[in-house]
């Protein structure tokens, strides 16, 4: 069966509403749209249309325009979404890359290893206080030293991290 009415002029004239299309600016996404207009044109039961290619055209540029919107749309909602969530661009992992996880994981064995290098109390009251969060008295306690003893080795495991850092910042 030969297509009739507005399926014969879409199939007659598909490669104008393709270069339509592309001139409008729809680049790799004009088949696609080209596509959408077919299936709507195929789908639709209408009566006889005055100025089918002209219809065509209409119907084609209302198309690219309403993908043109809902792509704008989206991204306005991936930056509201961003901007809510605290996250940085879109489409983009928030996960740092992993260069950047095996030069983290290099860091902080040259930290461990400079505060191991300090001695184990050093590097004890050290990760208590700042890692775990335990107050200097509390150290002293736990350890049976003064709180002038805790204060000076968290003293000397700054100064050493300092200079670690110095080190790193050369390189």
């Amino acid at each position: 069966m030969q297509p009739a009415g507005l399926e014969a002029v879409f199939l007659a004239n598909r490669d104008k509403l393709l270069r339509f299309l592309r001139a409008r600016g729809a680049g790799d996404g004009a088949e696609d749209l080209l596509h959408e207009l077919w299936l709507k044109v195929s789908a639709a039961r209408s009566g006889p249309v005055a100025a089918p290619l002209a219809y065509l055209y209409r119907a084609a540029d209302t198309l690219m325009i309403d993908r043109y919107r809902s792509r704008r749309q989206a991204e306005q909602r991936d930056r509201d979404w961003s901007e809510a969530e605290g996250t940085t661009v879109p489409g983009t992992s928030d996960e740092p890359s992993g260069e950047r996880v095996i030069a983290a994981r290099q860091a902080a064995a040259r930290v461990a290893e400079t505060l191991d290098a300090l001695g184990p109390r050093v590097a004890t009251i050290f990760r208590r206080h700042r890692i775990d969060g335990v107050a200097q008295r509390e150290i002293a306690g736990e350890l049976g030293v003064s709180l002038s003893t805790v204060e000076g080795d968290l003293r000397k495991a700054y100064r050493a991290l300092a200079e670690l850092r110095e080190r790193l910042d050369e390189v």
